[in-house]
């Protein structure tokens, strides 16, 4: 039943195509307002994370919101800040965590991480847990991050502690092996190509650390998410294709095992997103997935009035996050 038919989302006059308010936000927006203290956590294969807390010192609470980046993102992104900011602002603490290999340094392992790595996310909500100051948590993630989050906390439900009440997430490719396909279309080349570029520095950078686990041969020939994932993603993380990856990682096939109240806002002009990402069918069938697909909202935008106000993602969260009966 949970489809939310009526969006309330708008884009600003100037933002008026979904390339628009997927790159404007990206290249434009900051978040001067908001200050992490980081943390550095040992995980217990020999790695480590690096967490970033928002803890305003005016006050104290009981409630925290860990937020789960973009792929190749990090907790600076202005996205990440912006829902910092808001939730902040709505008396919660904060955790942006950085995935491995995403805070500036790249971490001590063959593997990294990857779209469907859960263990990771539920290894900093026990974390943040174990301080034994927060009653309650909620989570909300972007993209990648969102995916994670889905897939987190529908694949054990019984995993996930008590503490995790509800969750929101944006622009999330539910169906991974149709979402790489897409965004290497080429309208779409422009993003594939910044991401490439990035993934293709950090196994250079693994290279130098790992000389002996990782070849490089061939990277610069690698012109898509299935080629770089078939090569690189999959076997690193214990998967025998690209294929395997997709199939495993993907969310949706996730989504029944959701318990707990869960939005998911992916807008329809989403330059990353196949219409096998807008899984209704699934929504209409759970009680506690809330899909709303707003027609415009670009990839991780939702911007509204100038680039530093706060956008439609932040406030639907807290709006969600908050709400007495969800929807």
């Amino acid at each position: 039943m949970p489809l939310v038919i009526h969006s309330r989302y708008q884009p600003p006059f100037y933002l008026f195509n979904g390339h628009l308010q997927t790159i404007v936000p990206s290249l434009l927006r900051t978040v001067p307002e908001v200050h992490y203290e980081r943390e550095r956590v040992e995980t217990e294969d020999g790695d480590f994370l690096d967490l970033d807390w928002s803890r305003p010192t005016d006050r104290t609470t009981d409630t925290l919101c860990i937020v789960s980046h973009g792929l190749e993102g990090d907790a600076g992104r202005p996205y990440v800040r912006g829902m910092v900011r808001a939730l902040n602002r709505a008396g919660f603490d904060a955790l942006a965590w950085n995935y491995r290999s995403c805070s500036g340094e790249m971490n001590r392992l063959l593997r990294s991480y990857h779209l469907g790595d859960t263990d990771d996310l539920d290894f900093v909500v026990r974390y943040a847990l174990g301080t034994t100051r927060y009653r309650r948590v909620y989570l909300t993630g972007f993209s990648a991050g969102g995916n994670v989050t889905l897939k987190y906390l529908g694949e054990q439900p019984e995993r996930v502690p008590q503490e995790v009440q509800r969750a929101a997430v944006f622009s999330v490719p539910t169906d991974l092996k149709s979402s790489s396909m897409h965004i290497s279309r080429l309208e779409n080349r422009l993003y594939l190509n910044r991401f490439l570029k990035s993934l293709r520095k950090k196994m250079r950078e693994k290279a130098m650390l790992l000389p002996d686990q990782v070849d490089l041969n061939g990277l610069d020939e690698l012109l898509d998410f299935p080629q770089f994932d078939d090569r690189y993603t999959a076997p690193m993380h214990g998967f025998k294709s690209a294929e395997e990856y997709y199939e495993h990682a993907s969310s949706g096939r996730y989504l029944s095992g959701i318990r707990i109240p869960t939005l998911l806002v992916n807008a329809q002009n989403d330059p990353f997103l196949p219409p096998s990402c807008f899984p209704r069918d699934s929504a209409s069938r759970s009680a506690f997935v809330f899909l709303e697909t707003p027609q415009e909202g670009g990839h991780v935008g939702f911007g509204e009035g100038t680039p530093d106000g706060e956008y439609y993602s932040e406030h639907r969260a807290v709006e969600f996050l908050t709400a007495k009966v969800p929807g």
